[in-house]
């Protein structure tokens, strides 16, 4: 966890979730482990909104607990993109809490496909997540406020997922980048899969350099890494400099992923390199296959 307190009366502070193992273990023998999730809550004197909240109960429950201890009374969570593992869990913060769930109407539409996803991915990986019903709405203007503090849902196309957002508090200087930037953790390609390849996503993160931020909070974060813009946005297109130079030169899933561990030692969540790994060889051996079963199964 770590935190940031600049005096204009919000602040935020960040939860890193490590999210449940898999059963079995990597090629490199290493657990299948999901990379960890950041959750961030900005508040002020009297209200609160959180990000991200992550897809199973016991995260939920740790998450909920820390967010009540803060104070401030939880009002909306905001989900940056439709991947599960982002917002499975909302509702049972939302009921908790009596909070609002905000998103973008792309973001509402890759829910949707991530719940028609659940019974041949999400649930055949984890056993325990709970009943996620879309009940997310829009907001006039992609805009909404918190104590008189305008938090504003950007829309920057393709980051590791379609129809990605993320959200602007100018007044923190603060961007929650979900997975459109990351920060010391795999990025995921598995989602890539177009004739642009990797353009779409270096797009999008020319979106939030825009906005010059001073601090991002990525969705998967290294517990050791800080919130710094300019380094987190540099250190995300270097990534996928050499993702991209790799997918050129390696021939096989399984060289990807060594020589990526290679560049990256200490980098989180091997399993979505493993994942994007085998989602992109997948496709490209296997060329007339259904692409969203090679997709489902490359995490399993």
């Amino acid at each position: 966890m770590n935190s940031t307190q600049p005096a204009v009366g919000l602040a935020y502070k960040v939860f890193v979730s490590e999210a449940p193992a898999q059963r079995g273990a990597l090629p490199n023998g290493a657990p299948r482990s999901f990379s960890p999730i950041a959750s961030t809550l900005i508040y002020g004197q009297e209200n609160a909104v959180l990000t991200d909240p992550g897809f199973n109960p016991s995260t939920a429950q740790k998450l909920g607990d820390w967010v009540a201890a803060k104070g401030p009374k939880l009002t909306d969570i905001y989900i940056t993109h439709g991947h599960g593992d982002h917002w499975f869990a909302a509702q049972l913060l939302a009921d908790r809490f009596g909070a609002r769930i905000v998103a973008s109407a792309g973001v509402i539409q890759q829910m949707h496909h991530n719940v028609a996803a659940r019974p041949f991915l999400w649930d055949k990986a984890y056993d325990d997540i709970p009943p996620s019903p879309v009940t997310a709405v829009t907001v006039p203007d992609n805009r909404f406020t918190l104590e008189g503090h305008e938090l504003r849902i950007v829309d920057v196309g393709h980051g590791d997922s379609d129809d990605s957002s993320v959200l602007h508090v100018p007044d923190l200087g603060l961007v929650i980048a979900g997975d459109v930037i990351y920060n010391g953790a795999h990025q995921y390609v598995g989602d890539a899969l177009g004739p642009d390849g990797l353009a779409p996503w270096r797009a999008a993160i020319g979106r939030v350099e825009a906005l010059a931020p001073q601090w991002i909070v990525s969705g998967h974060h290294n517990k050791l890494g800080d919130d710094d813009a300019v380094r987190q946005i540099a250190a995300t297109r270097r990534y996928l400099d050499d993702a991209e130079a790799a997918l050129k030169t390696k021939t096989t899933a399984l060289d990807y992923f060594n020589h990526m561990i290679e560049l990256y030692p200490d980098y989180a969540g091997q399993l979505i390199l493993w994942a994007g790994a085998r989602a992109q060889y997948g496709v490209r051996d296997h060329p007339d296959a259904d692409v969203r079963q090679i997709v489902a199964s490359a995490w399993l």
